[in-house]
């Protein structure tokens, strides 16, 4: 199987090198350890009215088969070989002939090993490098011999950038704004965003919206100013809360300025944006609850940004925080998750962890204060469904986080409030997933 796969990416990636070749098209790739999906959908808002044919990387398709695919424009296949045969020949077809193309591609890279961005910078050298926030202990570090080797394999997208292109950097992290200093010599225009003063387009004034019903408020939304050239303007995101969204939102407004779009048509195109599922989205729960859907996958950063955000929410019942374990931290594991309790024990009234390395989180959160009596532990999101979650009652707020293996979806399913839209608001809902233990 591992032969097979070996040589599956070989084609596929071949494959995507000549149809780039071939088409040209504008390239607009996206890394970091924070945020990469949620900035690769924004900036796509942005374009895909400014260009005639604009693709978007599917999801979070960023791996060495997921790239590949976006570019060939065809459907992860599974275990399907007919599937992946179907997709070869569809590249083929690109490559012997002429065919619709789109003129843009907005394509999101991770790195779970080393040489992972490297060996893409080598021949698909973007238009314009977006470089997010990259974590201290990132996502995947696991895999590399220090979280410097992992920015390291990041930065290899900003110097991939093409002469006369853009490099947008998250300018609130200095290691990632010094960035800049690489490409200095060349013909690269840099452009910063966030919230200090020095960046090019700023973030400022971040509040939550409520709705009121009755006697209760219910989040629902994100509102904040955003300067673009020194002119500011609010700018609301629906269904989602907190700082999370607001970064994604900024770099596609810096991606929006360097491709020439006049301000007026970045602002318009970003209040149409949907944010994805599983991302500090807010749902209706049961009993009258808000849950704060935050599934999709998870980091130290990640989950120290929602824990934030659900301090600042206002309730008139508890807040609960649902946490799952934090994967592919490597030797880091123990410590993050034990920092993550501490920071929880001063804002939950009560925590529910999922799986054998949140145990640290549930422990920690004991030791700095929080009342043994309101902290749960499980080792599996299937084990909380049959054990049955806490009483959730009127007015409570759930934040529900854990990296993508630990499936935290399912317990926001069973707290929907109408199960039934569960297909249509959550993540991993198709069958491939669902059919997963």
């Amino acid at each position: 199987m591992q032969f097979f796969k070996k040589i599956l990416i070989y084609i596929l990636i071949l494959e995507s090198k000549l149809i780039v070749r071939k088409y040209q098209p504008f390239v607009v790739a996206v890394t970091g350890s924070v945020g990469k999906t949620s900035t690769k959908d924004a900036i796509y808002c942005v374009l895909k009215d400014e260009s005639k044919y604009v693709r978007k990387s599917d999801k979070s398709m960023n791996s060495e088969i997921g790239l590949p695919l976006t570019v060939i424009g065809v459907p992860n296949a599974w275990h399907s070989f007919g599937g992946w045969s179907r997709n070869i020949f569809e590249g083929l077809k690109l490559i012997m002939t002429t065919r619709e193309y789109p003129d843009c591609l907005v394509l999101e890279i991770g790195a779970d090993h080393p040489g992972d961005i490297s060996s893409i910078a080598k021949w698909l050298k973007p238009d314009i490098s977006v470089i997010t926030k990259v974590s201290k202990t990132p996502v995947h570090v696991e895999f590399f011999n220090s979280p410097e080797q992992v920015f390291e394999e990041k930065a290899t997208l900003a110097t991939a950038v093409k002469e006369g292109g853009s490099l947008i950097l998250f300018a609130d992290d200095p290691d990632v704004s010094s960035l800049s200093d690489r490409v200095k010599r060349r013909n690269v225009s840099v452009l910063g965003y966030g919230t200090v003063a020095t960046a090019n387009v700023i973030g400022h004034d971040l509040s939550i919206v409520y709705k009121t019903e009755g006697d209760l408020r219910f989040p629902i939304g994100t509102k904040f100013n955003i300067d673009i050239h020194g002119v500011p303007t609010s700018v609301m995101i629906s269904d989602v809360v907190g700082e999370t969204y607001q970064y994604p939102i900024l770099a596609a407004a810096a991606v929006g300025l360097a491709r020439g779009i006049h301000r007026e048509a970045i602002i318009t195109s970003l209040e149409r944006y949907n944010a994805p599922h599983g991302r500090m989205n807010v749902v209706r729960g049961i009993n009258d609850s808000t849950i704060i859907d935050d599934t999709y996958n998870s980091s130290p950063d990640a989950t120290s940004a929602a824990l934030r955000t659900l301090r600042s929410i206002e309730v008139s019942g508890s807040k609960i925080a649902v946490l799952g374990d934090m994967m592919e931290l490597g030797k880091y594991s123990a410590e993050e998750h034990k920092k993550i309790g501490r920071e929880v024990a001063g804002i939950a009234n009560v925590l529910i962890t999922v799986g054998p390395r949140s145990r640290a989180t549930a422990d920690e959160a004991i030791r700095a204060g929080m009342d043994s009596r309101h902290v749960y532990s499980f080792d599996s999101s299937i084990d909380v469904g049959k054990a049955g979650m806490p009483v959730v009652v009127r007015g409570d707020v759930i934040l529900v986080k854990g990296s993508q293996s630990v499936r935290m979806e399912r317990i926001v399913k069973a707290l929907l409030r109408n199960p039934d839209l569960s297909a249509d608001s959550l993540v991993r809902q198709e069958n491939e997933w669902l059919e997963k233990v």
